[in-house]
């Protein structure tokens, strides 16, 4: 058997990339970020980076597609590296899982069962849960030993009050699990942490964090707890996305089913891969690319975006009965100062005023001195937070 080495590795994967952290355990409780990267581009151009915490590379190759042609490829190629560098296996493996179900309230250490369970959440979350899934199983398969740990998406929003989960329908679909879940938890988990760390009066007041990437949502904050979300049953709902469409009225689905003949497939695919920004413009999901281009589609997109955010942040203003700050993350709201300019211009009659010169530095403050209220820029970071929560269960557990 290969030799455990005193490291915690996480592990989120996508259809095409895998990132992944791994710390260093010190003196058995504390955390140290030994390095992190990811393996992108799995069937086009497999490409594997890797920077020590210090910056240094690691690793910075890439393979010919028919190599790492898809996801079990990709995980051989990674492990294969990584236990050559460390000379051993980790101690235990936490992972990044998107759905958890009306089941999953917490992170839990994986076995058969809770596997089989994860998977029936698949329909629920199709272009996430079966990627998240699969580095479990392949590990479970050749590393049994390996304690491995799911920590979910939706967790850190189901202390909701019920009245926010609902939808206006029977209470035995409800029982069932046909509720408002929220996702991007780990996220808002570590942001509500961090802001506590930066400005803790205002991390004790009502907070709209605006998680912004391909996949988008926003988050209710209030003294640190997620009160509600824009994201609900499922990834798809909410604001729009790069290829996801965000909030639809299910009378679309009906038309497209009925007039159209769509049947289920490609039901799905109109809804995750052919709308969003992608669907608005014409040409691109990329924030980049729109904000580069001169086209009208370019425009309509970034406009319906920046649109939306605006309309959330009021709704989740008054789920809260009011606001006091608002904080941009995920690599639109990190890297975008354009779309947080324009989000924030959108926002002046709440009484946000912008510090044009540290938005364009990303802040971390990016309000002025005269904002009635307070807007941040904070770097998110799940792997940290599903490092946590292992490292955690496993010092409850054994």
């Amino acid at each position: 058997m290969t030799g455990v080495v005193e490291t915690l590795l996480v592990v989120n994967a996508g259809s095409s990339s895998i990132k992944f952290q791994l710390f260093d355990l010190i003196e058995g409780d504390r955390l140290q970020l030994a390095f992190k990267g990811q393996l992108e581009g799995i069937g086009t151009r497999p490409h594997l980076a890797a920077k020590d915490a210090g910056g240094t590379s690691l690793i910075d190759e890439t393979y010919p597609p028919h190599e790492v042609a898809h996801l079990d490829a990709a995980l051989g190629r990674l492990e294969a590296w990584l236990v050559g560098r460390l000379g051993g296996v980790p101690r235990a493996i936490g992972h990044r899982v998107v759905h958890g179900g009306p089941d999953f309230a917490a992170p839990i250490l994986v076995d058969d069962a809770v596997l089989d369970r994860l998977e029936q959440l698949v329909p629920l979350a199709p272009l996430h849960q079966p990627n998240n899934l699969t580095p479990i199983r392949q590990i479970r398969a050749r590393h049994p030993e390996i304690p491995q740990v799911a920590c979910f998406d939706t967790a850190f929003h189901r202390g909701h009050p019920e009245v926010a989960d609902r939808f206006a329908i029977a209470d035995a679909w409800y029982q069932e699990g046909v509720r408002r879940y929220g996702f991007h938890g780990l996220s808002y988990e570590y942001i509500a942490g961090r802001l506590q760390e930066i400005e803790p009066e205002l991390a004790q007041g009502r907070v709209v964090a605006c998680h912004l990437g391909s996949g988008a949502s926003m988050c209710a904050l209030h003294a640190g707890h997620s009160m509600d979300s824009t994201m609900g049953f499922t990834a798809v709902d909410g604001l729009p996305m790069g290829t996801r469409t965000g909030q639809l009225d299910p009378g679309v689905v009906l038309y497209l089913l009925q007039a159209k003949g769509f049947d289920a497939g490609q039901v799905e695919r109109f809804l995750y891969h052919d709308g969003g920004l992608k669907g608005l413009s014409g040409t691109s999901n990329d924030v980049r690319d729109l904000l580069a281009s001169d086209t009208s589609g370019a425009a309509r997109a970034l406009d319906y975006l920046v649109y939306r955010i605006a309309r959330e942040a009021g709704a989740l203003a008054a789920a809260m009965g009011g606001i006091d700050g608002i904080v941009f993350t995920a690599g639109i709201g990190e890297r975008s100062p354009a779309i947080r300019r324009r989000v924030m211009e959108r926002l002046r009659w709440l009484g946000f005023e912008l510090d044009s010169d540290s938005n364009e530095r990303h802040g971390p403050l990016i309000s002025s001195t005269g904002s009635r209220l307070k807007a941040y820029v904070i770097p998110t970071d799940e792997e940290q937070m599903i490092a946590r929560h292992t490292l955690a269960l496993l010092r409850a557990t054994f």
